[in-house]
């Protein structure tokens, strides 16, 4: 949601920055947890602020994430149009199949997305679907298909972030895949699970306070970054984003969870989340798989050929002068320069709307990075093998 003010200084709302673009001089972001009472902004709820943690015990805290997940998924169920599933093969759009999965007599139909000389997650993927009795199908783009939607995509998600970038790739293709081909008009989806249990570069949180800090922060700004991705690029091509772990109640408990009991201290990530659900919901080896980044996941090669790309438009010397062209967000790379400058080529000025690159916290130890993707720190391991 944006705003923006006319010449007459009349207040404009719209769900794409681009139908504000040409007709007020400032757009911004409408504040999340906020309503307009005709003056000014409202706070009526921060999703992110925890007023006082919670004293459950490791058991109770299993128990809690079980019970209110199933629920936020189980709701999310309701529809009166063809529901349908983003399956990765990682942890949480798994968990959000197989729960589903559960709920229905007919077999849910999900979908995989992968580039064609090297999908990693598919296999997983399809594990996962035939563990759960799912109607399954895999969509492969090609290397073509990556530079043909770049532009368009940029678009359509009105963003310059890498990550942000990189990860909607595959996700508007999938998303364009079963708007064209099949009935389905609602999706499901298991975004904001990392925001609230951690990222693999949260592995490397100084303290528990730290932790959650981080944490807040990622909640704060996920409008900007993993909402936006999977928002635009799925009702940009006509369908409805259903997203399980963003659950109000789901949410404001797992936040409330002492910080330090979220921290990887066992070396497993999001490990509350993988125990909560053990049993035989999910074979043991997906429930415990480490995390790959989605932006990698499908399929390494798919950055590898946007970094390529833009090393032929680029020289040394572009990057330098984007530093002067670009003062805000100065790109950090050729491929992120040549982000910024379609995303320009669209909406000229526009770049404030984006606070900032996604990037792991720089500040922490093992974390002061040059490339968002969880495949440049130490701790990657081996699940994009």
């Amino acid at each position: 949601m944006f705003y923006g003010y006319t010449p007459e200084k009349e207040i404009l709302f719209a769900s794409e920055m681009k139908a504000l673009h040409n007709i007020c001089k400032e757009v911004r972001p409408f504040p999340p947890g906020h309503c307009y009472d005709g003056e000014k902004f409202v706070c009526y709820y921060d999703i992110a602020k925890v007023e006082q943690f919670h004293d459950d015990e490791q058991d109770a805290i299993f128990k809690g994430i079980n019970e209110k997940l199933t629920k936020a998924v189980e709701k999310r169920m309701d529809s009166d149009a063809p529901l349908g599933f983003l399956l990765s093969g990682g942890l949480d759009s798994s968990l959000v199949c197989a729960l589903a999965a559960r709920m229905t007599d007919k077999p849910i139909r999900t979908f995989a997305v992968g580039i064609e000389d090297g999908p990693i997650d598919t296999k997983y993927a399809r594990q996962v679907a035939d563990y759960i009795g799912a109607d399954h199908t895999e969509v492969l783009f090609s290397r073509q298909d990556i530079f043909d939607t770049l532009s368009t995509l940029i678009y359509n998600t009105e963003t310059w972030d890498i990550t942000t970038i990189r990860a909607s790739m595959g996700m508007y293709l999938v998303s364009k895949y079963i708007h064209e081909n099949t009935d389905i008009k609602v999706l499901m989806t298991g975004e904001i699970s990392d925001e609230i249990f951690g990222y693999k570069y949260t592995d490397f949180a100084p303290t528990p306070e730290a932790f959650q800090e981080e944490a807040e922060k990622r909640l704060r700004e996920i409008y900007m970054y993993d909402v936006l991705r999977a928002d635009r690029c799925i009702s940009s091509n006509g369908l409805e984003a259903r997203v399980p772990f963003g659950d109000l109640d789901f949410v404001k408990y797992v936040m409330a969870i002492q910080p330090e009991k979220k921290m990887n201290y066992t070396g497993i990530g999001k490990y509350l989340l993988r125990k909560a659900f053990e049993g035989d919901l999910l074979p043991h080896d997906i429930l415990y798989r480490e995390k790959a980044a989605f932006s990698d996941a499908v399929g390494h090669s798919s950055v590898d050929y946007l970094k390529g790309y833009a090393e032929e438009l680029y020289s040394d010397e572009d990057l330098q002068r984007a530093k002067a062209k670009y003062t805000f967000a100065t790109p950090i790379s050729k491929e992120s320069l040549m982000y910024r400058d379609i995303f320009e080529s669209h909406f000229p000025g526009r770049a404030d709307l984006i606070k900032d690159f996604w990037m792991p916290n720089k500040e922490w130890e093992n974390c002061d990075v040059d490339d968002p993707s969880a495949r440049v720190l130490p701790n990657y391991g081996k699940s994009g093998e």
